[in-house]
């Protein structure tokens, strides 16, 4: 049975000023087993990011559906749960890393990253020792963890980002394009990180513009503009 089963899916917008609706994305399938990774590749503007945000219910699927295979819930389609639903697989089994960082004001790093794990039930002990492991792996500056995040640079919230989502260690972990704006030495740990998560059993759907990243890391690759998904060692000539 797959983790994750994306049936004839499609997603419009509506530009309200103009009074249209634009098809973003149509007839979009594949799937994966649990422990799999699959990376999405295609152009700017192809849709990339609006699976990932349709399969986290940032947006709501217009067509097909978004089956997930839930720990506490069996089988859902994620279009159609309630919030309270959403929010529970958020808090304990899909996680979402984006380019950019979203948090509370007047929380500091270490707080946010401690915080992922208290709102799991982990004993506060546990989730500050766990948290601060995290934070020393993506070598944010010891002197950073009691600031706010507000005042970092690009860099260092997306590797904030990265370690409230991964510090989770959730069953499924999907990835906007984490290494975007992290340099060589940032990248290789996160790379570091979803190796050790996949080898422990969570499952990925990730966005690369580097696609040297995504060597002997995928699984599968899944081409935005032929709509195939490929063994991904048999993916070659795709375009970022």
């Amino acid at each position: 049975m797959s983790m994750l089963e994306i049936t004839d899916f499609g997603k419009r917008f509506t530009i309200h000023h103009l009074g249209k609706t634009m098809p973003a994305i149509e007839h979009i399938n594949f799937s994966l087993e649990a422990g799999e990774f699959i990376g999405i590749v295609g152009k700017s503007g192809s849709g990339k990011s609006t699976i990932l945000k349709s399969i986290y219910r940032t947006y709501l699927p217009d067509a097909g559906e978004i089956l997930y295979q839930s720990d506490r819930f069996g089988e859902v389609d994620l279009a159609k749960l309630s919030e309270r639903q959403i929010l529970y697989l958020r808090k304990y089994e899909i996680g979402y890393v984006s380019q950019f960082l979203s948090v509370m004001p007047r929380t500091t790093c270490r707080q946010l990253v401690t915080n992922a794990l208290l709102e799991m039930g982990e004993s506060e002990e546990v989730a500050l020792m766990e948290a601060e492991k995290s934070l020393a792996h993506f070598e944010l500056d010891p002197k950073l963890w009691d600031s706010y995040p507000n005042t970092f640079s690009g860099g260092e919230k997306l590797r904030l980002n990265i370690a409230m989502a991964t510090v989770k260690k959730p069953r499924l972990l999907l990835l906007d394009e984490p290494t975007a704006s992290l340099d060589q030495q940032s990248k290789v740990k996160v790379r570091e990180i979803i190796e050790k998560l996949k080898n422990k059993g969570t499952t990925l759907v990730g966005i690369f513009h580097d696609i040297e990243f995504m060597d002997g890391l995928c699984d599968k690759v899944f081409d935005m503009q032929t709509r195939q998904l490929t063994v991904a060692k048999e993916a070659v000539g795709y375009e970022s």
